[in-house]
């Protein structure tokens, strides 16, 4: 139910892209990474994978599911409440490592958290906590790095100003680019691993930022779908 909210919203919001470098659906039992940049941001990549045939779980902060309707809605879509600075934090991991088990995609967004920022700017990803790299090396699941670029035109800044950016989206449609990169398999100890997932998200959040500049050099897009 959330990615075909998602689905059905991002587009009325602003213009979204997708590309990728392998067509299709992503596996089942893949962890898809993303950057984290806005509130918006969740939306955004749920539409993008939706429309690449992927309908993922997400882990994400547990005070979301004490939201009204969309606390109904994640427990519903079977969604992973991730209890960040309590003894219930590994539990999420477990979680997902289950449903990764069952032939699931899961989105984790390495970050952790949004940015301190109060502009609309976007900005590379920040230092990767190091659940992502623990979840592959317990599950064996290969990691497909997403970049994203341009959900900060959609909200940014203060309550206010998110509140506005949000009434005004429809008027104004901002540009959104989502990128997938080759799947890969992290390697080393949880350290290296975490340093390689970082920069492979780095890379691919890249490859979003130049296609919303204009410069599409860079080769390897196996799908190119706009709307």
């Amino acid at each position: 139910m959330l990615s075909r909210i998602a689905g059905a919203l991002v587009p009325v919001l602003g213009r979204l892209s997708v590309t990728c470098e392998v067509a299709g659906p992503v596996a089942p039992g893949s962890i898809v990474a993303a950057n984290h940049s806005s509130l918006a941001d969740p939306g955004v990549v749920l539409a993008a994978l939706r429309r690449l045939g992927t309908e993922p779980v997400v882990m994400a902060t547990a005070g979301l599911w004490r939201v009204p309707v969309l606390g109904g809605v994640l427990r519903a879509g079977g969604h992973i409440p991730v209890h960040r600075g309590t003894a219930r934090a590994a539990a999420a991991l477990d979680s997902a490592a289950a449903a990764l088990a069952a032939g699931r995609v899961v989105l984790i967004y390495g970050e952790g958290g949004l940015p301190k920022r109060q502009d609309s700017g976007d900005a590379q990803p920040g230092a990767f906590r190091t659940g992502l790299a623990r979840l592959a090396a317990a599950s064996g699941a290969p990691v497909v790095p997403l970049g994203q670029c341009g959900a900060r035109r959609l909200s940014s800044g203060s309550a206010a100003k998110q509140l506005a950016g949000f009434a005004t989206a429809p008027l104004r449609r901002p540009a959104l680019h989502v990128h997938l990169a080759a799947p890969l398999h992290l390697e080393g100890d949880v350290a290296q691993a975490t340093a390689a997932a970082h920069h492979a998200v780095t890379a691919a959040w890249h490859a979003a930022e130049r296609h919303l500049s204009g410069d599409l050099r860079p080769a390897g897009r196996a799908a190119d779908r706009a709307a």
